[in-house]
């Protein structure tokens, strides 16, 4: 049985790690709510991008020149560029492990291509780091306060991959943000376009955009765009998810601390209860004796 100096130093240090874990959520709620509202920002413009790009893509695939274009022609995914973000730290519960599971998930699903990595965040680079993968590129520390031109730099690398028939698809792997409580594993083929895929539920009518160029050539200048968009979004996404995370389980381990601390200090008493129960019974044995 621990004696009582044992027992106080644990509740002693059970205290101090709920302290952490108290300060870590109050910080977490702080900055999420300022990535929250970052996200909130971006969604509509990246989503309304995204759209306009499929339509912009329909009508450019009737162009005599489409098929001289590498952002229409489709190939068969032999090759294939995936942008994998994790976040730079831990104490986030199940975040970074459910990312990893979902980018081996992506690996055995296709085992017949060759994937290059795109690593963004410590931990996805730490992973694959001890297990060899192919990597084009690593960026850390950059999820602090992510900026649009991290996002334009891992963009431009991606972007002229596949315009120099390089790889053949792009997809990008990330956490998007839900609710505090909640966040959506993401899995999204940046290139090429899908023309009406998921995604695009609606289906925009004819004739809502006018064209005052060609077609092809505001895709050539707006495709570079939307992967700095959606990257940058998706960097956004992940930052917000993970103060959420970190939030949620920085509260789930204060309350374990204090249940934690609620049973030694029971047991505590306990043992102090028996102590004096003892030095009664000897104190009463002793009296008896001399009688």
């Amino acid at each position: 049985m621990p004696s009582l100096i044992d027992i106080r130093r644990r509740i002693r240090s059970v205290k101090n790690t709920q302290q952490i874990t108290k300060a870590m959520k109050m910080v977490s709620a702080a900055k999420l709510r300022r990535a929250q509202d970052r996200v909130i920002a971006a969604r509509p413009y990246a989503q309304q991008l995204r759209e306009m790009l499929a339509n912009l893509a329909e009508e450019a695939a009737s162009d005599e020149r489409a098929s001289e274009s590498p952002w229409l022609v489709k190939r068969e995914p032999r090759r294939i560029d995936l942008i994998f973000i994790t976040s730079d730290k831990g104490l986030a519960g199940a975040f970074n492990s459910n990312l990893v599971k979902a980018s081996q998930r992506f690996f055995a699903e296709h085992e017949s291509a060759e994937i290059t990595l795109t690593l963004v965040g410590r931990k996805g680079r730490d992973f694959y780091r001890r297990r060899g993968a192919k990597a084009l590129a690593e960026y850390v520390n950059i999820l602090g306060r992510p900026t649009y031109e991290d996002a334009q730099s891992i963009a431009r690398k991606v972007s002229r991959r596949y315009r120099d028939v390089e790889t053949d698809a792009v997809f990008l792997l990330n956490n998007e943000f839900k609710s505090v409580m909640a966040q959506r594993l993401s899995v999204m083929q940046l290139l090429p376009v899908e023309v009406n895929g998921e995604g695009e539920k609606q289906e925009r009518p004819q004739g809502e955009y006018i064209y005052e160029q060609s077609p092809l050539d505001m895709l050539e200048r707006l495709m570079p765009r939307y992967v700095e968009v959606a990257i940058f979004r998706a960097m956004l996404e992940t930052v917000a998810a993970e103060h959420a995370a970190r939030m949620t389980a920085m509260d789930k381990a204060s309350t374990n601390a204090k249940e934690v601390i609620d049973t030694l200090t029971l047991n505590m008493n306990r043992i102090r209860q028996a102590a004096i129960t003892k030095e009664i019974i000897e104190v009463v044995s002793g009296a008896a004796a001399a009688e």
